[in-house]
């Protein structure tokens, strides 16, 4: 009798013991921090370093609720977008068994273009692959590295490209205009001239996830009036990231450009109305008579042409003539000549049809040297927006561009 007793205590003994032994395994680490600057006007995407953590997967909470988080190992930044209305502290709880999160923001090779979508809806394209001008138009107009279509949320696409009046119009694109290599002028906007052009090369990264996606494409800006061959004047890394906004009606996405120049005098980019930065041509559906302008300073279409501006709103008539859409450009207070010098077509352009045209171009009244080997940067943000978009909204997700939210560790 005491024999068996002692053998059933030894049992409950060792299952007490392995009990406690797997609590302590499942164990989570926790980590808490807060969002510093106060609740968010407009939703905002916020980075948390976790190269410093004792742990690796994760789960984001806020108030008890999962928070969607995304994980770039490359630069060890956890990502995840600070919500209005949120509060502003956080947990980061260790995940032990990696659950890879469903992948709302998909990114996705398909004839000659890279496309971004979010909830498998197809929102912007990275055009990779050379795309030639309509039948019967001179091969020389041929380009790859470019953004189009751009389409709203509720599917109205808003770029254009080729359009018969200025067959170098690309969509979204950033070429310098009038620049000096070697004391000779390169064009590298106006393809008509065959002086230059701007291609992709290569992808560097292509991420997917549940919070953006992005990719890093190289792109190279091509001398073609050298008398051997032609030569790379310009080495251009392009950063594209779309977030989800968390709304039916808004997206947003990051254009961050990355350029330098290997040639032993540089490159000098002559002040010109146009180059550089960034720029749009907008769908034919928009002219004079259906589409507006605003700015930062209060500006419209009638008298931005020239000005300044930390942002502008781009708005017009939606194809279903029912309401509208359009997009809220911001420059980032680090670009060069911030607020930044526009270009924006005047009302009668295109013999009075008035279609737009829209560019941030930071050589408009100032030309600018490159040195050699040195690393220049660019970055804008975009909201695409279906309805309406007002001041107050387009200057609170300026101040949330401006200013990145900082972390505040309040314990591990």
């Amino acid at each position: 009798m005491y024999r068996l007793n002692f053998i059933k205590l030894r049992y409950v003994v060792l299952l007490v013991l392995s009990m406690s032994c797997f609590l302590s395994c499942a164990k989570k680490e926790r980590c808490y921090f807060k969002v510093e600057g106060g609740k968010s006007l407009v939703a905002t995407p916020v980075a948390l370093d976790v190269s410093k953590l004792m742990f690796n997967t994760f789960k984001l909470y806020n108030e008890g609720k999962e928070v969607a988080c995304q994980v770039n190992r490359e630069t060890n930044t956890l990502w995840f977008m600070h919500l209005p209305g949120q509060s502003t502290s956080y947990m980061l709880e260790e995940e032990h068994v990696a659950i890879e999160q469903e992948k709302e923001l998909l990114a996705v090779k398909e004839n000659g273009s890279l496309h971004l979508t979010l909830d498998n809806r197809p929102l912007l394209q990275y055009r990779y692959d050379m795309h030639y001008p309509p039948e019967g138009v001179d091969s020389i107009f041929r380009k790859s590295g470019y953004i189009h279509p751009v389409i709203t949320p509720k599917g109205d696409t808003l770029t254009r490209i080729n359009p018969p009046d200025h067959y170098h119009h690309y969509g979204i694109w950033g070429p310098w205009t009038h620049t000096q290599i070697d004391s000779v002028r390169v064009d590298f906007w106006n393809l008509g001239d065959g002086q230059g052009t701007v291609l992709f090369k290569e992808f560097e990264s292509i991420e997917r996830g549940a919070v953006y996606n992005a990719f890093n494409a190289v792109q190279e800006h091509i001398d073609l009036k050298t008398k051997d061959a032609p030569q790379v004047a310009l080495n251009e890394n392009l950063k594209v990231s779309l977030w989800n906004l968390g709304r039916d009606d808004r997206y947003m996405f990051d254009y961050s450009s990355s350029f330098s120049s290997s040639l032993e005098e540089g490159v000098l980019f002559e002040a010109y109305r146009y180059g550089g930065g960034l720029g749009m041509r907008f769908h034919e559906r928009w002219h004079k008579d259906n589409c507006k302008v605003l700015t930062s300073e209060g500006m419209t279409r009638l008298n931005a042409d020239g000005t300044n501006a930390r942002w502008v709103i781009v708005s017009g008539e939606n194809s279903r003539g029912d309401g509208t859409n359009g997009i809220l450009f911001m420059s980032h207070p680090d670009n060069r000549m911030h607020p930044e010098p526009m270009r924006v077509w005047p009302i009668d352009a295109n013999n009075g049809r008035g279609d737009m045209f829209f560019e941030f171009c930071p050589i408009r009244h100032k030309e600018w040297k490159i040195e050699p080997d040195k690393t220049y940067d660019l970055k804008y943000r975009m909201v695409v927006f279906d309805g309406e978009l007002t001041a107050n909204e387009a200057e609170a997700y300026w101040q949330a561009f401006a200013s990145t939210p900082q972390i505040k560790i309040v314990s591990h």
